[in-house]
């Protein structure tokens, strides 16, 4: 994915959202002291933006239910024994620097474009932050590098387990570059994996089925087309073939039992967006 103006507001908009949830929800799902940091001085207002418009709050509990569904994932992994993590797709991801298991020697390793990296590089430093001793950052240039490439001259051990922590990204990379970055993960051995996706238009009900094709026309305007969906059946499908033994998929009902307290008789609802675990246990 190129990296263009359009292309970092998006990643700007994921982290107005992460700190909105700290102001309008009170953290209630996710913590997250310095989302509003990388925001800059403009943090107030960009958070008043999103707060206006009540359409926003589903994505803003969705945004905020994956990273804590994906960092309780990750808890448990350290704490049986993995000592690497890869957020694929890092953006103005925060956990590099509230990352709580550094004394443990938890190694993170930040992917993504190198001129999106310089962009949080400086968003870090004009925040008055320091950059943790335990995170690396591993430029990848798709279109000239594999990820794989990218992460081992960083000092990424791939003979060792590691967590691949990869939100917002899915939904918006091509059938080939997903498959390509799944097979890397599931050669490490041990690995597990938390991701994003949303399933194909048809699997919603006609009367919801016209929101979302608007929703998608307008990121596609902005220069942030979706562009892969996923059958829920069938993802898992693919995941138990590549050798991931254990999954976890949540959609928005079960996102809802879980971090908002719905009875759980619920947990059956419509199609939307999900998160989901897949782990090798060898």
């Amino acid at each position: 994915m190129p990296v263009t103006k359009t292309y970092l507001d998006g990643l700007l908009g994921a982290a107005i959202q992460r700190a909105a949830h700290q102001t309008l929800d009170g953290a209630g799902i996710f913590k997250d002291p310095f989302a509003r940091s990388l925001l800059g001085q403009e943090a107030g207002v960009l958070i008043d933006a999103v707060s206006v418009d009540p359409a926003q709050r589903q994505m803003r509990i969705f945004m905020a239910a994956r990273s804590r569904f994906a960092e309780d994932c990750l808890d448990a992994a350290v704490s049986r024994g993995v000592r690497q993590v890869a957020i694929l797709g890092a953006g103005l991801d925060t956990f590099s620097l509230r990352n709580p298991h550094a004394s443990l020697g938890l190694r993170v390793f930040e992917v993504d474009h190198p001129t999106t990296q310089a962009w949080k590089r400086e968003r870090i430093a004009e925040a008055g932050l320091a950059t943790p001793a335990s995170l690396t950052f591993a430029p990848v240039d798709f279109e000239r590098q594999s990820l794989a490439e990218g992460l081992i001259a960083a000092g990424f051990q791939p003979a060792q387990p590691a967590f691949f922590l990869w939100l917002g990204v899915v939904p918006y990379l091509r059938r080939d570059a997903i498959s390509a970055i799944l097979q890397f993960i599931a050669s490490v051995p041990r690995s597990e994996v938390v991701f994003d996706y949303s399933e194909p238009l048809e699997n919603y009900s006609p009367e919801r089925r016209a929101n979302v094709a608007a929703v998608a026309a307008r990121t596609a305007a902005i220069g942030e087309p979706w562009l892969s969906y996923f059958d829920p059946s069938e993802l898992s499908k693919d995941l138990h073939e590549r050798g991931f033994q254990e999954l976890e998929d949540l959609g928005l009902a079960a996102i809802a039992v879980r971090y908002l307290g719905a009875p759980k008789g619920d947990a059956m609802g419509e199609a939307g967006p999900h998160v989901i675990r897949a782990r090798r246990l060898d």
